[in-house]
């Protein structure tokens, strides 16, 4: 079928059958698809939508777009993708727990988009750290590691890339069918046997309702299942950042000081232990409190920080990384607390500004171009309902220069509402099940 006419029944509101699907994107792949053609196809997926039919094949023409991965190991092959937030460093802890309780993780993660972090950013602090490695490596080091946390590779799902590319330019990012296909595509493409999503909701993230949270979790989880891939979804609240920290090497640290007990966030681990608990129950292995006691194991035993150091030396990194990180991880010259002009508790948090405090200061990019300063950003950030006053601060900034502090420290007063109470919720919301 000529490709207009792919676009023509879908402007009209019509069910595109998968072989259609499948043809244009075969076509988008080659090339013979113009730009134009996909910028037209997306706005008409974006006002008329697709039936759980029409994404599934979306996901499977794209995930058969390049490589699929297969995996001949001796347990089961399983991932987690988080919707973006700030403080969010859950891929770091969650992928050695997980290696730990005997799963594969062959995590293909994404940079910082918008005013959230990516994980492949922290990572780079991490000297050495191949982030694009091979997919020979990447295998290797998922096989004798049990975890390998890399990029998007030119082999798979290359589908994506230039429909991501052509919505980034055209205001179609925000359509839910399309974004449940991006995801899942690289997912699938991936050869995964189960697989998690940590879709966030709030003030810091891209989907700022429950409402809308929802909606793309319950979309996400169809076409999942739908395509073969046992997945659930949790909806996390991202009203504040979930670690106590944004900005890359910090945030590595704060993994560190995670996986070794010198530090956990409360609000992380329980992330981090539902979302492993969720994978655990889907591969059949443990439920419930049994699940989160073998996670927790991990941690106590000192197995995860043992996965997360072959993984870390695996990729590149230095040796025995988790009991010299301080050595290798870049510091900033400028560390200073800011403490609040008025006494009081934590009430609200703007936490998209804190994400967009960390790129002023060089944490993140405003152009894709941008090379980013992987000391900079915010420690000891205060949580909802804490008292914060002349001793205790709102966070600790680390600046290149005095100029960048200064920028960081308006944004960071202005981000903080200072009250006589603050009321609070859990951070695991509601989950939604592949069932």
């Amino acid at each position: 079928m000529l490709p207009q006419e792919v676009i023509r029944r879908k402007r009209d509101g019509a069910s595109l059958t998968r072989g259609e699907v499948q043809e244009f994107i075969a076509g988008l792949t080659a090339g013979s698809v113009s730009e134009g053609q996909v910028a037209a196809f997306a706005m008409a997926v974006f006002f008329k939508g697709m039936t759980r039919e029409e994404a599934v094949g979306l996901t499977l023409a794209m995930r058969d777009s390049g490589t699929v991965l297969s995996w001949d190991l001796p347990g089961p092959v399983v991932d987690k993708h988080s919707s973006g937030g700030i403080g969010d460093n859950v891929s770091l802890m969650l992928a050695p727990m997980l290696a730990a309780c005997g799963l594969f993780v062959p995590m293909i993660s994404g940079r910082g988009l918008g005013h959230t972090g990516g994980t492949l950013d922290k990572l780079d602090a991490i000297p050495g750290y191949k982030t694009q490695p091979g997919l020979d490596l990447f295998r290797k080091v998922t096989r004798e590691s049990g975890c390998a946390i890399i990029g998007q590779t030119a082999d798979l799902a290359p589908a994506d890339k230039r429909l991501y590319a052509i919505r980034d330019v055209t205001a179609t990012v925000e359509s839910v069918p399309l974004i449940t296909a991006s995801i899942l595509s690289k997912k699938l493409a991936a050869g995964l046997d189960h697989l998690v999503l940590d879709v966030k909701c709030g003030s810091g993230a891209f989907m700022g309702s429950l409402e809308e949270a929802a909606a793309l979790a319950e979309s996400l989880v169809a076409v999942a299942n739908g395509a073969g891939l046992k997945t659930t979804a949790l909806i996390t609240d991202m009203d504040e950042p979930l670690a106590s920290c944004a900005g890359n090497a910090i945030e590595v640290q704060n993994a560190v000081d995670f996986l070794t007990g010198a530090n956990r966030d409360s609000r992380l681990l329980d992330v981090t232990v539902a979302l492993g608990a969720e994978l655990l129950a889907s591969c059949g292995l443990a439920n419930g409190a049994a699940a989160e006691k073998k996670l927790l194991a991990t941690l106590e035993s000192g197995k995860a920080v043992e996965h997360f150091d072959r993984m870390v030396t695996g990729l590149g990194g230095p040796q025995d990384f988790c009991a010299t990180a301080s050595r290798h991880l870049a510091r900033a010259p400028v560390i200073r607390d800011v403490f609040p002009e008025t006494s009081g508790q934590v009430s609200a948090i703007e936490t998209r500004a804190l994400g967009i405090a960390v790129i002023e200061l060089g944490g993140g990019r405003r152009v894709a171009s941008d090379k980013i300063d992987h000391a900079v950003g915010l420690s000891h950030l205060a949580g909802k309902g804490m008292k914060v006053d002349g001793k205790v601060p709102l966070a600790r900034i680390h600046a290149r220069d005095e100029a960048s502090f200064a920028v960081a420290e308006r944004m960071l007063r202005a981000a903080y509402h200072i009250g006589d109470k603050a009321e609070g919720g859990p951070v695991v919301i509601r989950r939604i099940g592949g069932e």
